[in-house]
């Protein structure tokens, strides 16, 4: 067991470091007050291969380990946590194109995506099917030449300026048995976006609903095969666990940073803040908490990589502890800048709002709660 980076992780993840550090950080407070969408960002961020990461390298991706990716993902979310967000949802739509989509869908769409020319969102979630995403509504009718879509999906990251829709539909019975999975150009005739949602955090990516009115889509926008777009979504969001985890990892390593820069310059009662007790036991617990959930984050990356069979309850588990922790350390973090952490002029309040969320997405960590106590019932604890 080896925790040490290889020559070629390091030269990825210093890669992202200076990308975070020249691109993202220096914009990320405007594009937060002003909800602004970096596109030409994300093109940059193509450019050096980082929206095709996982996808593999016969459709033009990088093809990196899972363990690989989370590394870069880290780094580029202490640069702007709600881009880097983006970044990971686009590169698991588009892998579950590459992986699954006929020669017609990857032709029209690899390319495009991975060079970050165009854009990708997810499309799971809907108004009554959150947690319980095997109960989605939202229908495919076969008829001659392909399926129509009809129903609405809620919280989609990027939707109304992505170009390309992955998209989980009911084709057969009530279930997971009866979804499939849908490649969707986002401008097709019968798609109606609503707002732009007014949130709390990742205000660099906008959010909307999508409706389906009788779209079109023909027999080649199926991924995979009837029925296996529920296999498919939850495939992907082990993956997308990771992503987000590795996220909230990078936050709070960010604010770490900043909360030993401040605490050593600010004084009260005639000493550094960073001599009084109190702010040691906090950083000691920051870091400890830390190095805890990125340990997390890598060994599930890991697992998921070797195709080990308990790779999805690990994913799991790194998930809620993660999320958990990283917006704990980013908490504690506007806590020990007082006042100051407060403010807007300070990146942290910005770091804490733009984690948050990362405890309710991609599964909210009661339900990951849920799936780790299954395994424990059904099948042991996992060593």
């Amino acid at each position: 067991m080896d925790f040490e980076l290889s020559d070629e992780q390091i030269a990825y993840v210093d890669t992202a470091r200076s990308f975070a550090a020249t691109e993202l950080a220096p914009n990320a407070a405007h594009w937060d007050e002003e909800a602004i969408f970096p596109k030409d960002k994300l093109k940059a961020a193509g450019e050096l291969g980082f929206m095709g990461m996982y996808t593999p390298e016969e459709a033009g991706g990088l093809g990196l380990p899972r363990l690989d990716s989370a590394m870069i993902l880290e780094v580029l979310a202490a640069g702007c946590t709600s881009t880097a967000a983006f970044i990971s949802i686009h590169n698991m739509a588009l892998n579950m194109l590459a992986r699954y989509g006929s020669d017609t869908v990857k032709s029209q769409w690899c390319e495009v995506l991975i060079s970050g020319d165009k854009l990708a969102s997810y499309c799971l979630t809907e108004p009554g099917a959150g947690s319980d995403a095997s109960s989605l509504k939202t229908r495919a009718e076969k008829v001659e030449g392909g399926y129509r879509l009809s129903g609405s999906k809620a919280f989609i990251s990027g939707a109304g300026d992505t170009d390309v829709l992955v998209l989980m539909a009911r084709t057969g019975q009530d279930g997971p048995k009866g979804i499939s999975a849908f490649c969707v150009p986002a401008d097709s005739d019968g798609i109606s976006y609503g707002k732009k949602e007014s949130k709390m955090g990742w205000n660099s990516q906008p959010t909307r609903s999508i409706h389906f009115d009788q779209v079109f889509v023909p027999e080649s926008a199926l991924l995979g095969a009837e029925g296996q777009g529920f296999a498919i979504a939850m495939e992907g969001l082990d993956g997308g666990r990771i992503n987000i985890a590795t996220c909230s990892v990078g936050a709070a390593q960010a604010c770490l940073d900043h909360t030993l820069e401040y605490v050593a310059e600010r004084r009260q009662f005639n000493q550094a803040i960073a001599d009084f007790q109190a702010t040691e036991f906090a950083l000691a617990d920051m870091q400890t908490e830390l190095v805890a959930a990125r340990q997390m984050v890598r060994l599930a990356a890991s697992k998921l990589d070797g195709g080990a069979a308990d790779a999805s309850v690990y994913c799991a588990m790194a998930k809620r502890l993660a999320t958990d922790l990283g917006f704990k350390v980013c908490n504690q973090a506007l806590q020990l800048h007082g006042g100051y952490g407060y403010i807007r002029e300070y990146p942290i309040e910005r770091f804490v709002r733009d984690t948050r969320v990362h405890q309710i997405l991609e599964g909210t960590n009661e339900i990951m709660r849920v799936i780790v106590s299954r395994h424990l019932k059904h099948k042991g604890s996992v060593q």
